[in-house]
């Protein structure tokens, strides 16, 4: 195998970043986009007008903002903002203010209705994943091109659902209607949307599509909840909010929550991709900051010793690889009320097996996976920015949980398990972020740290509704 330079990574690095100021890229068809979607928003705002209040008004007024800014930033947003529009539309047009022609239109029921469209969703995202993997092993980019395209229409396709969904509450009852990202159903379809974009944008900037089957399959364990949460609890059904729930702050506190957890989720599985191309690349063929040690012994050995050393290594790294992968999937049948109700159904029995398998099976092809990969300082840039993005997001999310809870609650802090949980989660990435930007902490062990950071993130994201109880207790499964 040919020999890793960091500093060719480095240079290809820079040659992705535009050096042309952002406004000198603008053209005429961003002009025409800004104004069809600030066209659409007034159209959506007018029409619905009495059913806002002022602070909702300025939500779509920045939601508009946003939306034209991220088409022009990354132009195949363009695209799926465009298509998401005209289906949504014409399902709200093929619903002609009556519910049950959900049950009546042939395009309804079998597309663009809420749960429809969202079991088509997990059937592209299921096939993307597939697809993405079949591509790490064939020549050249055989399949890449397919995989993104099928990543793009479940994006497209998901978010249609969560617009349908939206409008479906609405036409339940007026007081019924609400945004949906109120329950652990409508927002893991949410986080599923997010990792992929952020994913697709990654995969476009860097030129790579070969971390798609990495990333995809975080996305395809939120499908298989999303699906046993569905059947198990009727999970799809649209209800009421909670008095708790019935505020403002919710259309911009869990938004902002789940660019964090789904970028967080990103950076896992880039770190680790970034293990599995260290434990699959030979000794000598790694770049020379990886191949040192921080023991002055190991640097003093010989070439064939190191090599012995690390082999040694790296048979119980992967062993270790293997266990933090496999609890991503025992998690869920840990986060259980009570050890006396069988959540370990043949389902959840089926899901952990499947994902140890998984992550065995890549361990094994770790070596053939190694020379697809992007090089170590594309992963750890992409694991690097993912964790930036997302921990703006979440410090965000946590501010306005805060004018949220003093709004309902009184007081800003409660100490309320949740509240600690997603302390210990900012500190965590905090931690992360300090010791990257001030010691220059790369290579394994940051990698290693991202995929344990995964794991608190999910216990705060659903342990703690299930095991603690609190102001949040409203949240569990």
């Amino acid at each position: 195998m040919e020999t890793i330079d960091l500093d060719s990574s480095f240079k290809r690095l820079a040659s992705l970043s535009p050096t042309v100021p952002w406004y000198r890229r603008l053209s005429w068809g961003d002009g025409l986009f800004a104004l069809l979607v600030v066209a659409l928003f007034v159209y959506g705002g007018l029409k619905n007008r009495t059913l806002m209040d002022v602070y909702e008004e300025v939500i779509l007024a920045g939601t508009a903002i946003s939306v034209v800014a991220l088409g022009c930033f990354w132009r195949p947003l363009q695209l799926v903002f465009g298509a998401v529009a005209l289906l949504s539309l014409a399902a709200v047009q093929a619903y002609a203010g009556a519910l049950d022609n959900g049950e009546k239109v042939f395009w309804l029921k079998y597309m663009l209705a809420s749960q429809p469209a969202v079991l088509w969703m997990s059937v592209l995202f299921v096939l993307s994943t597939l697809a993405y993997w079949v591509n790490a092993f064939v020549p050249r980019d055989t399949l890449g091109w397919l995989a993104s395209r099928l990543a793009y229409a479940a994006l497209v396709i998901g978010s249609v659902a969560l617009m349908v969904r939206w409008h479906e509450s609405y036409l339940i009852a007026t007081d019924v209607g609400h945004i949906p990202v109120s329950n652990l159903y409508e927002v893991f379809i949410l986080f599923a949307l997010l990792t992929t974009a952020f994913y697709l944008y990654y995969e476009n900037h860097y030129r790579t599509r070969q971390l798609g089957a990495f990333v995809m399959l975080v996305v395809c364990a939120a499908v298989g909840f999303l699906l046993w949460y569905s059947v198990e609890r009727g999970a799809h059904e649209i209800k009421p909010l909670i008095p708790a729930l019935q505020s403002w702050w919710m259309k911009i506190h869990v938004p902002a929550n789940f660019i964090g957890y789904g970028t967080f989720s990103l950076a896992a599985m880039v770190g680790f991709a970034y293990l599995i191309k260290y434990l699959g690349t030979p000794f000598e063929s790694l770049p020379e900051s990886l191949q040192n040690s921080s023991d002055p012994a190991f640097n003093q050995q010989s070439l064939s010793q190191k090599k012995a050393i690390h082999a040694q290594r790296t048979r119980v790294a992967t062993i270790v690889l293997w266990v933090l992968g496999s609890l991503l999937f025992i998690e869920p049948l840990l986060f259980r009320p009570n050890m006396t109700v069988d959540y370990f159904s043949t389902y959840w029995a089926i899901y952990l097996a499947v994902g140890m398998i998984v992550v065995g099976l890549i361990l094994m092809l770790r070596h053939r996976l190694a020379e697809t990969l992007p090089g170590f300082a594309v992963l750890d840039d992409i694991m690097y920015k993912s964790i930036a993005v997302g921990f703006v997001f979440f410090t965000i999310a946590t501010i306005l949980g805060a004018l949220w809870a003093a709004d309902a609650w009184g007081k800003y802090w409660s100490w309320d398990p949740k509240e600690v949980w997603a302390l210990i989660v900012w500190l965590n990435y905090a931690a992360w972020l300090h010791l990257r930007l001030v010691k220059g902490m790369r290579g394994v062990f940051s990698a290693y740290w991202v995929l344990v950071g995964l794991l608190i993130t999910g216990f705060a994201f659903l342990g703690v509704n299930i095991f603690l109880s609190g102001l949040h207790s409203y949240g569990a499964i």
